[in-house]
């Protein structure tokens, strides 16, 4: 910067004054000097706006096929097809040999006897086979897996016939005993003993006694799906779902031990 100096003036008032010096400066800019030195970096800044989205990319590799989902609820039935055609006539048979006279009345009697005890026999049978398979027992309790595809009114009348009702897990006990009945079988699902059929909304078990202290609903269970839904299943996992009566499936029976 360069200082200028002035001289002083000499003022008068009415007589003559002595001389006092007076100095003034005056700040003047200097010429522009050498660039300094390049500082140090800065701290980073704030991040910016997001900007625009970018091209889409080449498709990536194809992932691993992923674990098997679990099992879904059965379908609704499908629509009854139509009748097919009456097919061709077959050729008429030899006539057969004339029949001996005889009073067929008391023996038609006979045989259709003999067909009832045949039929219900035929039943016990199946019923032996399937407790020979084995059975699941708890404190109090007998559980059968019946490997019958019936729907739930005649699953339940089946029990009923031989002393029991459809299974009815009343406890943690009792449902994982039933579930591991299941999964032992390598079955998905089986009907049991618990429905909202008496009202809608409102489950109970098939004794008619209420569901007040325990349940096994799958999440988001019961949904009534279809608007059809008022039966229950048990699938392998323990798990509860509502779904409809009329399909065909097996089912377990319960017994008390008591009794057997």
């Amino acid at each position: 910067m360069y200082v200028l100096s002035l001289l002083t003036l000499q003022t008068s008032y009415g007589q003559h004054l002595s001389e006092e010096p007076c100095t003034v400066q005056i700040l003047v800019p200097g010429l522009k000097g050498e660039p300094g030195e390049k500082g140090q970096k800065g701290a980073p800044g704030r991040p910016g706006r997001v900007g625009p989205p970018g091209e889409i990319g080449q498709p990536g590799l194809k992932g691993q096929k992923g674990i098997m989902g679990r099992y879904g609820k059965v379908g609704p039935s499908g629509m009854k097809g139509v009748k097919g055609d009456m097919g061709e006539s077959g050729p008429m048979g030899p006539s057969g040999e004339p029949g001996v006279p005889c009073e067929c009345t008391p023996m038609r009697k006979m045989i259709g006897e003999m067909d009832i005890l045949v039929a219900q026999l035929s039943s016990e049978l199946k019923f032996i086979k399937n407790a020979v398979a084995g059975i699941k027992e708890t404190d109090s309790k007998v559980y059968l897996l019946v490997k019958e595809e019936k729907r739930y009114a005649d699953a339940e009348g089946y029990c009923q016939t031989r002393g029991g009702h459809l299974a009815m897990p009343k406890d943690e006990g009792a449902n994982t005993a039933i579930a591991g009945y299941i999964a032992d079988a390598g079955l998905s699902r089986v009907y049991i003993g618990i429905h909202d059929l008496d009202r809608e909304g409102v489950f109970t078990y098939v004794d008619h006694s209420p569901m007040s202290t325990f349940s096994k609903w799958r999440k988001g269970e019961p949904n009534n799906a279809y608007d059809d839904e008022d039966c229950v299943e048990m699938v392998a996992s323990g798990e509860w779902t509502d779904v409809a009566c009329h399909p065909t499936m097996y089912f377990v029976c319960e017994f008390d031990k008591d009794s057997v």
